[in-house]
């Protein structure tokens, strides 16, 4: 089975499909529709540099070995799941909007084609570039030279929903609010996502293909007065889409949380790659066709780093537990009832608190933890000295 991952940067779960009153995504909506859809998915940590890693490795942003900057490299010694693919003969390819992606930073590990849309620049406050309408055809161009009767794996990552938000003259004008302008982005790279989809459905492959859809991370618009992303893991910026559009399987849509860890042994077993792992996750291929959703905990990973400070959670049902750098605080939510995390639970619920507190010890107790390297100070007053190696 050929897989595409595509990823849309800042893509909030408030999404259409999951009621959200504006039609900012037409195309995204209408795959959903067919696919198996999580949701309550979640990405492994708030920004780009630690939840791609994450889902790309199979393993928890702290458990790899890297350094400690924000904008994180990471070592070859770490396994990145497309390496296995493109040893057990699958051709992998990847489109990026970016210059972080610009393949210096270890996340190209395992992909033969691994490109950036040409004439960006790198800004580490904000992203200046319009790329959508690039990325499409360059895409096109890449799934091209696929060899004939290869497998393929391709991870394309949109960029547009990232700030700075601007309105687009192909975008219905929504308003001048910060969220209208987000709607302004959405629309637009659904639009150039449905070009994607019309060129692939074209193909004699599309019917042997698995279409991911999720993003990297959220976005805030002023709850608990942040903006934009990183620094903390409150669900706006951690919920996110999750689907799969997969050949013959009955859309569903399934309420148990589920995060990006499952998507490397997931992706692994459909395509049929072989190599020792220590993947984190599971696989989710038998729920695609009609097995239940068994719960299990999902976990949150924001390392600590020049920028960031230690953030961990841990959702279990519909319980959330927010832990503060070396466990010196918890907050407990319910976010069935309370999704905006607006009510702290852990000094009127202690024996909920004592009970996730336990299940926190344990499940993360099991997760190997790696300090970062380089030297460089980190955000609680450290210093990046762990292992590159």
């Amino acid at each position: 089975m050929n897989v595409m991952l595509l990823l849309v940067d800042s893509m909030r779960a408030d999404m259409p499909w999951a009621g959200y009153e504006r039609d900012i995504a037409p195309n995204l909506t209408a795959l959903e529709k067919q696919s198996v859809s999580y949701t309550r998915g979640y990405s492994l940590s708030s920004y780009t540099a630690k939840s791609v890693a994450g889902l790309l490795t199979g393993k928890y942003p702290s458990s790899l070995l890297r350094n400690g900057v924000f904008f994180t490299r990471y070592p070859e010694a770490n396994l990145f799941f497309p390496e296995l693919i493109q040893k057990s003969g699958a051709y992998t390819l990847s489109t990026h909007g970016h210059m972080y992606m610009r393949g210096q930073n270890g996340l190209e590990q395992g992909f033969e084609d691994w490109r950036v849309v040409p004439g960006i620049t790198f800004d580490a406050q904000t992203d200046n570039h319009v790329t959508s309408e690039k990325m499409t055809p360059l895409i096109i161009e890449q799934l091209a030279k696929v060899p004939s009767g290869k497998p393929f794996f391709l991870y394309a990552h949109y960029m547009d929903p990232h700030d700075q938000y601007i309105k687009h003259k192909d975008s219905p004008d929504f308003g001048s609010k910060i969220r209208d302008k987000y709607d302004s982005e959405m629309f637009y790279t659904d639009l150039w996502i449905g070009k994607l989809l019309d060129h692939c459905k074209a193909q004699p492959w599309w019917n042997n293909t698995l279409v991911i859809v999720s993003a990297d991370h959220g976005e805030a618009f002023g709850e608990h007065s942040m903006y934009r992303h990183a620094f903390e893991l409150w669900n706006m910026l951690t919920h996110v889409p999750l689907f799969f559009r997969v050949p013959g399987a009955e859309p569903r849509r399934i309420d148990t949380p589920r995060s990006h860890i499952d998507i490397a042994p997931t992706v692994v077993e459909l395509m049929k790659a072989t190599g020792e792992n220590d993947f984190a996750g599971k696989s989710l291929v038998p729920e695609f066709y009609g097995a239940a959703a068994q719960p299990r905990p999902v976990l949150l990973d924001l390392p600590e780093d020049s920028n960031n400070p230690e953030r961990r959670a841990l959702i279990d049902g519909d319980f959330k537990l927010l832990v503060f750098g070396n466990d010196w605080r918890f907050e407990l939510y319910n976010l069935k009832t309370d999704p905006d995390e607006k009510q702290n639970l852990a000094k009127t619920d202690a024996g909920k608190l004592e009970e996730m507190k336990a299940l926190y010890e344990k499940t993360w107790g099991e997760v190997k933890r790696v300090k970062p390297y380089g030297g460089n100070k980190l955000s609680g007053g450290g210093t990046a000295n762990g292992p590159s190696k």
